[in-house]
């Protein structure tokens, strides 16, 4: 990697770590606080609870359980935050970094990330907490704006295998980070703070942490990051052609302006019906307490801890182990192979491969159920191939088309004779058009989980999306077999509507 490319993903690890960290402790922390604050009848967190019931006797009027459920109802609104409010700034982030340059808008945005960290730091009640999540959900600017400084520094030729090195960082991430937030969550600040008199979160160390390293990542940036809006890399003249004579996206000749701008539309569809999909999160059951997983992008693996809780009777350790697993397979896939062969066989056929690899994922889940007692190593055999597939998914698809969004963008630079920049159609700035590419990953990224939550919302979201939603409803009435049956029905639909594109 050249320098750039080096400091953006040492930047994307320190980044997503102090954003992985906190994954595993939403459960605790949503329990602290309910009983912290359940004695306050007229409190902030009482007031959503009743809201949460309220929602919850419309939608289950006879429902079991029903005070867990309100706590399941709150979370899915808790994960839903942060993707709802990217959702809404990411188009205005990418905007900005046109208009004022990459560095400029991306330390801003640290700023608030380290507001939001510092808020959490301190926050002993819910209300102060959910405004941390808000500060954090508008202000993450890291991974949007890594993918367009990466795309103003490489070319169309090598592109693909630069933004491999972001789900790289990803994978990595995902895997160390709920770890160390698991392990610190264990540790007390030192006496000092008590000898100041501050009362700070249950989990004041992992927050003091997440503080931390968002702190070097800001000064790390400002030091070692160029800017690189209207720096463009010059393409080759002639790029290697593929040996069987073939073309990957990045060889093919730009089309018009008009013709980008409907690709992206159809891609920005795909990207959102795919994470709408992928992004649905099952409450799961320990003991007799519902706990809840929250993992971005990779919901749908952790929804795998239910199935093999419920199914196997799987300890922590061994669920972790799983998700780890796909985790390392994933990491080493996108170094691996991704990175490499993306270029050479196309971005939107990389991201159909992946799509593809989910679909059959997902049968494998759906078969998984009938074995489990007829022959345990068959299902298990099972559950391994699904969870290989689903690493697969993880390692191409997000990446594949964020790299065939950006090869629809104008590449900017300067006039090489003259050294005046490049003019750019409006809708096909860098920034603005990965932004807009974002925010419908991120809506996918807010509604599989509510509608998760809301399996009747199906009759309103006409889409796979909320299809997700009535698979999602199948796992507590029909069981995993119709769940992931439904599942791999829907994605099936999102790689017939890609072939579109």
């Amino acid at each position: 990697m050249v320098k750039v490319e080096t400091v953006v993903f040492l930047s994307l690890v320190l980044d997503l770590l102090s954003f992985t960290m906190p994954l595993p402790l939403f459960p605790r922390i949503i329990e602290w606080y309910t009983i912290r604050e359940s004695s306050n009848t007229n409190g902030f967190l009482s007031q959503i609870l009743s809201f949460v019931g309220y929602c919850r006797t419309i939608l289950y009027a006879n429902a079991p359980h029903s005070q867990r459920w309100d706590v399941v109802l709150l979370g899915g609104l808790m994960g839903s935050v942060f993707s709802t409010l990217q959702f809404i700034i990411s188009p205005v982030i990418g905007t900005l970094s046109d208009k004022y340059g990459r560095k400029r808008v991306l330390l801003i945005t640290m700023i608030g990330n380290i507001l939001s960290a510092a808020v959490w730091l301190q926050s002993t009640t819910f209300a102060s907490y959910l405004l941390s999540r808000i500060i954090g959900g508008a202000s993450e600017g890291n991974v949007q704006l890594a993918i367009a400084i990466l795309s103003d520094v490489t070319t169309p030729e090598t592109r693909s295998k630069a933004l491999a090195y972001v789900g790289i960082a990803f994978a990595i991430c995902f895997c160390v980070g709920p770890p160390i937030g698991a392990y610190f969550a264990t540790k007390n600040m030192p006496q000092i703070s008590n000898a100041l008199g501050l009362e700070l979160n249950i989990y004041a160390v992992p927050a003091a942490i997440t503080l931390v390293l968002l702190i070097l990542e800001t000064l790390f940036l400002a030091i070692a990051l160029p800017e690189t809006r209207g720096q463009g890399a010059q393409s080759s003249s002639l790029p290697s052609p593929r040996k069987d004579g073939a073309k990957g996206e990045s060889q093919k000749p730009k089309d018009s302006a008009e013709v980008r701008i409907a690709r992206l539309r159809k891609l920005e569809l795909f990207h959102l019906f795919f994470l709408g999909i992928f992004s649905v999160r099952l409450p799961s059951i320990k003991g007799s307490s519902f706990e809840l997983t929250h993992a971005n992008n990779r919901a749908v693996e952790f929804t795998l801890t239910f199935l093999t809780f419920d199914l196997f009777d799987w300890s922590n350790k061994q669920n972790g182990m799983l998700i780890g697993s796909i985790g390392i397979l994933s990491a080493l896939l996108q170094g691996g192979y991704t990175r490499r062969a993306t270029s050479r066989v196309g971005e939107v056929k990389m991201a159909r491969r992946g799509v593809t690899t989910c679909f059959v994922g997902f049968i494998l889940l759906g078969l998984l159920p009938r074995w489990v007692e007829a022959d345990p190593n068959t299902s298990l055999r099972l559950l391994q191939g699904a969870a290989a597939c689903l690493a697969f998914t993880s390692a191409t698809v997000v990446n594949s088309l964020t790299a065939a969004a950006s090869l629809q963008c104008d590449e900017g630079g300067k006039d090489p004779v003259t050294g005046k920049p490049l003019e750019e159609h409006p809708h096909l700035a860098k920034g603005k058009a990965l932004g807009r590419f974002r925010s419908a990953g991120q809506l996918g990224r807010a509604i599989g989980p509510l509608l998760g939550k809301f399996p009747r919302f199906y009759f309103i979201f006409k889409s796979s999306t909320s299809l997700s939603a009535l698979a999602c409803a199948a796992y507590w009435t029909l069981g995993p077999a119709t769940t992931y049956s439904i599942s791999a029905a829907t994605m099936f639909l999102v790689l017939l509507g890609s072939r579109t594109i």
